[in-house]
């Protein structure tokens, strides 16, 4: 398992415990919070983190599903019961208040064991419900993907899965996504990341592109070929090829016999025969069975990618999102291990 990468510290433990203590000294102004019930106080918490997180009434009362008043009345009445400011408002944003970090720091540590505590009686799969929005990189929404996200669909029938499909680095918190599988080193994030597997890059073209080019033997045989290449949105710049030779990483620049920014795409020209591309094995392995790809130079593939699932490590982990780490985590690898390695 991963460790949470990045993830950001509200504050340090002295602030907290001081903070801690100009809290409980206020107790004189106010009586300790006496809610309606105590469901009542939670939806308040969970309300107060969301925002916290979000950083936005609107956001909050969509994230939430409820109208934008209610958001505002239920952080007043939490406000004037702590009988602290919890945040500050500008026309532009909401963000915590020295008090608020604290507060926030004590509130996730208990929705966090709420949801353990509650997730004690939901051990059988049929309980566990609710609605459930990843995302995944075009490279893994292939068929392959979709027939593992079957099984785990009939394993947890209650859960309601909406499924979004991009290569773009999306805010998960902003967006309202609960978890994303992701490809590569993960980057600095306060996000928290559990590793799936390593998964083998593979250079290949169609019979027909090698029947009409050459079947390159060596390296540089493969730099005076024409490749498929992938530009990212950001950079507009084509991916370098990497190869493995004698253990070190060699990086090779090949021209483009086309140059496409979706990952779709990229194999599709790859079987229209515009050129060698360079694939996730997990995506191209129905096209290389079938025979309408061909592996060229396996001697030198790359170094695998990983492959992880990551989730907001900021927020309580809901049933329904634990269950497809978790089966993700366990059973992903197991499904494709002609192309993943553990």
């Amino acid at each position: 398992m991963l460790k949470p990468i990045g993830v950001m510290t509200r504050s340090s433990p002295l602030l907290q415990k001081t903070l801690s203590a100009r809290l409980r000294s206020r107790r004189h102004r106010t009586a300790a919070i006496e809610p309606k019930g105590v469901m009542e106080l939670l939806q308040s918490l969970r309300v107060f983190a969301r925002l916290a997180d979000l950083g936005s009434f609107t956001k909050t009362a969509n994230a939430m599903q409820i109208n934008r008043p209610h958001v505002t009345h239920i952080i007043q009445e939490l406000e004037a019961s702590l009988g602290v400011r919890l945040f500050h408002r500008t026309t532009r944003k909401v963000i915590l208040t020295a008090e608020g970090e604290a507060f926030y720091g004590r509130v996730t540590d208990i929705l966090n064991d709420i949801a353990e505590a509650t997730s004690l009686f939901s051990a059988n799969d049929e309980n566990i419900c609710g609605r459930l929005r990843i995302d995944l990189p075009v490279a893994l929404a292939q068929s392959c993907f979709m027939a593992s996200l079957r099984d785990f669909n009939r394993t947890y029938p209650n859960i309601s899965l909406i499924l979004g499909v991009t290569d773009r680095t999306i805010d998960l918190i902003a967006e309202g996504v609960d978890c994303v599988v992701r490809l590569g080193e993960l980057p600095n994030t306060s996000m928290v990341g559990r590793r799936i597997g390593m998964a083998p890059l593979i250079t290949c073209a169609s019979p027909g592109y090698l029947l009409e080019f050459g079947n390159p033997a060596t390296l540089d045989e493969l730099a005076r070929h024409q490749a498929v290449n992938y530009f990212s949105g950001a950079s507009r710049k084509p991916l370098e090829w990497r190869f493995l030779v004698n253990g070190k990483e060699r990086v090779i620049n090949l021209r483009s016999g086309i140059l496409v920014n979706d990952s779709a795409a990229y194999i599709e020209a790859g079987l229209a025969g515009f050129g060698i591309l360079q694939a996730l094995g997990v995506s191209v392995d129905h096209h290389i069975s079938s025979g309408a790809l061909v592996e060229v130079l396996p001697q030198y593939r790359p170094k695998p990618r990983p492959i992880s699932v990551l989730y907001p490590s900021r927020m309580h982990l809901a049933p329904q999102v634990r269950a497809f780490v978790d089966w993700v985590t366990e059973y992903f690898p197991a499904l494709h291990g002609n192309w993943l390695e553990t």
